[in-house]
Parts: C-alpha cells; structure tokens; sequence
C-alpha cells in the first residue's frame, strides 16, 4: 500500500478491548498480597474482608490498588493496628476520586483541552465541573461533550 486510506487500514484492523482486571479487582488485591506476604500469613490476617471489598469496589487500575493498599499499611503500622479495617481504608481514599473531574483527567481530557474542544474559556470549564452554570448551560455542555464522545459517566467499575 502506497497511499492507503484511512478507510483501507481500518479495514485490515482488529480490535483488541484491553478491560484491565475491571471485574477482578478482588482478586487482584488478594493475589498481589499473597505475593507479598511470607507463607505462614494469609491476606486477611494484614486486611479485613470488607476494606478489601471497599477498595476493589472504588479503585479500578492495579496503580490506584497499589498506591492505596501502599497508604492503608503505612496509616495502620503507624496506629500499631493490625489488620487494616474498613474505617481506615475509607480514611486513605481520596475524596472524590471518581469525581467527573478527575474521571475526565484520566481520559486526557484536561480543563485546557475541554476549552479547547468546547471552543469555551477555561473558566467556563471550572463552572462547568464545580456545578455553578445554569441548569440550561450544563446541559448544552453536556450534550456536546458527549457528541464529540467525551466519557461523562462513570463506567462499571468505576
């Protein structure tokens, strides 16, 4: 192919959907711990059950299982407690982690690159995120970051 189209390479292409461990979070947790910790522990003797449960429902990347799992273990040895609750887990998870601002942040869209996509000032993207339009104007902004396929919901999972 010379000059291929972009028709043409499309084409010739297969799809992959890469999902991650989405829907396996659990599990994720559990065998990264059991590949941390010595033979003679179990997972559940360094986490309970339910924060466990609570991270794998609010994380969805093995980077944000990490860092959090990573931050619940250094809060409790500093508390000298063992095992790690479902009290202290929540106390480490970022407010608002999968709030739309930070959802759109990990999609690459930016407040900089909304404006630029809206063809709107970035201070009408602040309004936008922190709720403060008026009804009318949220939903134009809406309906056009969704035409243009800018993800607004959360996905499962997230």
């Amino acid at each position: 192919m010379r000059r291929p189209s972009l028709e043409e390479i499309g084409a010739r292409t297969n799809i992959f959907s890469l999902e991650g461990i989405r829907g396996h979070q659990v599990e994720y947790i559990k065998w990264l711990l059991s590949e941390c910790i010595h033979d003679d522990y179990l997972p559940e003797d360094l986490i309970t059950n339910e924060a466990i449960a609570f991270l794998a429902e609010r994380l969805t990347t093995p980077l944000q299982i990490e860092h959090y799992l990573q931050r619940a273990f250094e809060d409790a040895y500093q508390a000298a407690t063992k095992p790690v609750t479902l009290g202290m887990a929540e106390a480490v998870l970022t407010v608002g982690l999968n709030d739309l601002e930070p959802r759109l942040i990990r999609h690459g869209y930016t407040k900089t690159v909304l404006a630029e996509l809206l063809n709107i000032r970035v201070s009408e993207v602040n309004s936008f995120l922190h709720a403060q339009l008026p009804p009318g104007r949220t939903q134009d902004l809406r309906d056009q970051m969704l035409k243009i396929g800018i993800p607004l919901y959360a996905s499962e999972g997230n």
